[in-house]
């Protein structure tokens, strides 16, 4: 395996004196998908920012390569309805971002043509497309995602979650991904990690999913959603309208296993 990109070695952090992270062990290293999921409240997003250093753990530490260049994908964006921006001027928000960058890293995410269009304006899923566009912009070793399918119908989630996979592929990043979708993210990682304040398990999708702690915090009918294998012959525009491999949409025929 290659080096790790980050480790986390026995972090804990308290808020107001409760205990959100006990002990947690992780670590992420190159061309490696691990997902991170949990109930809420199980303190996802503050391991995300202790990743990202934005928040100091009481105890443990954190460790990343030097200079190790992160790209982040929040789990959502709020942008006021009056704010004329579009989304080339939130893509140049990001320092040394041209056009010519913006629309390459636009059309590595399939969202190419909607570089003029008002950011308030676009789908749900062209905004999750958008940010990861964004996320891209830094030429990141380790993309750290925070549900990126937030608000995508599910053939918009598995889509994404493909060019997730192509996007490590190309680039050879780490990704640390944030999720609740079980029956996609489950096919699409390489180690999960289920988290309720502490490590209950970590592994393989097919090892963890037949932990016992696993079953306790999802209940048995994930087991069989945690190896659910989702196969396509067609793809989906931005819209979610169903193209074949020649570009015309025709009718669906998903088969599941």
């Amino acid at each position: 395996m290659s080096a790790a990109l980050i480790k986390l070695d026995n972090v804990s952090v308290k808020f107001a004196g409760e205990r959100v992270l006990q002990e947690v062990q992780l670590q992420v290293h190159a061309g490696e998908i691990v997902t991170l999921i949990g109930p809420n409240g199980a303190g996802k997003t503050t391991l995300v920012r202790c990743v990202l250093g934005l928040l100091k753990p009481d105890t443990g530490s954190v460790w990343s390569q030097a200079k190790l260049r992160i790209g982040y994908m929040p789990q959502k964006l709020q942008v006021d309805a009056t704010l004329p921006l579009s989304v080339l001027r939130f893509l140049r928000l990001v320092p040394g971002v041209n056009r010519h960058s913006a629309s390459s890293a636009l059309a590595e995410v399939g969202a190419e043509r909607l570089i003029d269009s008002p950011l308030q304006s676009i789908s749900g899923g062209e905004l999750q497309r958008v940010l990861l566009a964004r996320a891209l912009l830094r030429n990141p070793q380790l993309l750290v995602l925070d549900e990126p399918v937030q608000g995508v119908d599910v053939a918009g989630q598995a889509e994404l979650y493909r060019l997730i996979t192509t996007l490590r592929d190309r680039h050879g990043c780490g990704v640390l991904m944030v999720s609740h979708d079980l029956h996609l993210v489950m096919s699409a990682t390489d180690q999960v990690i289920c988290l309720n304040r502490h490590v209950c398990c970590s592994g393989h999708p097919e090892q963890v999913s037949g932990d016992p702690a696993f079953v306790e915090l999802f209940g048995m009918d994930a087991r069989s959603l945690a190896i659910y294998q989702h196969h396509h012959d067609h793809s989906h525009d931005l819209h979610g309208a169903v193209t074949g491999s020649n570009g015309h949409v025709h009718g669906v025929n998903c088969k599941h296993a």
